[in-house]
């Protein structure tokens, strides 16, 4: 295996690790208005992602850098052909992170609304633009090389808009909140836990039937690549551990069940990146102007140097996120919330 593809792999396991890790800090966003009858719910979830949710971010910021360095052509179409939705996201982040600490500035019920409003939006936009974005990749998008070198994307943001970006999207929203909704029920306790596990039933429900259409139908998109047979597995292990999840929700064994989760999508978004392999890009307008790994990577001493500094830097991060996560396991509670001061 070259070091093309190595750092391709490498791309895809840092943004697996993204949506995993921060796919439940945005479901437990999303789940603001359904989970908090009052101010202290609220402080009680939000409380149960305080201590690790910018640690998750940096998962994104870490891919982002990776992607840059190793396939700069990528990262140069995906940044200037889909600008207006990244940029979306980036807002979306923005207010995200502010209102989780601005909000508990004391300033009346309107200021803690707006900023709940910030977190619930700032949550819900980011999963469904990633969601449509990387559908788009797998079904193509207008891109063609140019004269000087280099690819250049020809459509708009409605040009995403699509019948497959979009149910891309709704997928990785129900994906989220589902997985949110099980970190809720395993770091709380009381009426809390209960009512998100209530939820999640139903809304793993809706998770289930939509992944299996959007898996079934890349399926079918893809059926001359390849990788077929990585794809079918990818899928079927994504389909297995979701249904797996749901079941083990329901008879109340959360940590099961967010494990489940994590799985699904971790091996749904394998799915997404054995339907692109051999290429990074698929291009709607003819098949030959895809861009390739090959061609959209950096030189090879590039890749050696990045290789020995991810050998040695990522083990570290893994530790040290490992004895956050451990430092801050316990479970919480109404009680363990006090009371706001007026």
């Amino acid at each position: 295996m070259d070091l093309t593809t190595v750092w391709f792999l490498i791309v895809g396991v840092l943004l697996i690790g993204y949506f995993v890790l921060d796919g439940f800090d945005f479901g437990v966003g999303i789940s603001l208005p359904f989970l908090g009858k009052d101010d202290t719910d609220r402080r009680v979830l939000i409380n149960t992602i305080g201590p690790v949710w910018d640690l998750n971010e940096t998962w994104l910021i870490v891919a982002g850098a990776s992607l840059f360095a190793a396939f700069p052509e990528w990262y140069a179409t995906m940044f200037s052909g889909f600008y207006l939705a990244l940029l979306l996201i980036l807002v979306a982040l923005i207010f995200r992170g502010v209102s989780f600490e601005y909000r508990h500035q004391n300033k009346g019920q309107k200021w803690t609304r707006w900023f709940d409003q910030f977190i619930f939006w700032g949550s819900v936009l980011p999963p469904v633009l990633w969601g449509v974005a990387f559908a788009n990749l797998v079904q193509g998008v207008p891109i063609r090389p140019m004269d000087g070198g280099g690819w250049i994307y020809e459509g708009t943001l409605l040009t995403l808009l699509n019948p497959y970006g979009l149910l891309g999207g709704i997928c990785m929203l129900l994906l989220v909140f589902n997985h949110g909704l099980v970190f809720v029920s395993l770091k709380t306790i009381g009426d809390i836990r209960d009512r998100a596990q209530a939820l999640a039933k139903k809304v793993g429900i809706a998770t289930i039937v939509v992944g299996a259409a959007f898996l079934v139908w890349t399926i079918i998109m893809r059926l001359e690549s390849e990788s077929l047979l990585l794809i079918v597995i990818c899928a079927a292990v994504a389909a297995v551990a979701l249904i797996g999840a749901w079941i083990a929700n329901a008879v109340r064994r959360e940590g099961w069940a967010f494990a489940g989760n994590a799985v699904a999508i971790a091996f749904a978004l394998l799915a997404i990146f054995m339907a692109l392999f051999p290429n990074l890009m698929h291009s709607s307008l003819d098949p030959a102007y895809s861009m390739s790994i090959e061609g959209a990577a950096s030189s090879q001493k590039t890749l050696e140097l990045m290789t020995w500094v991810a050998v040695f830097t990522l083990p570290l991060v893994l530790a040290y996120q490992a004895w956050t996560y451990w430092i801050f396991r316990k479970r919480l509670s109404r009680e363990m919330i006090p009371a706001a001061a007026h």
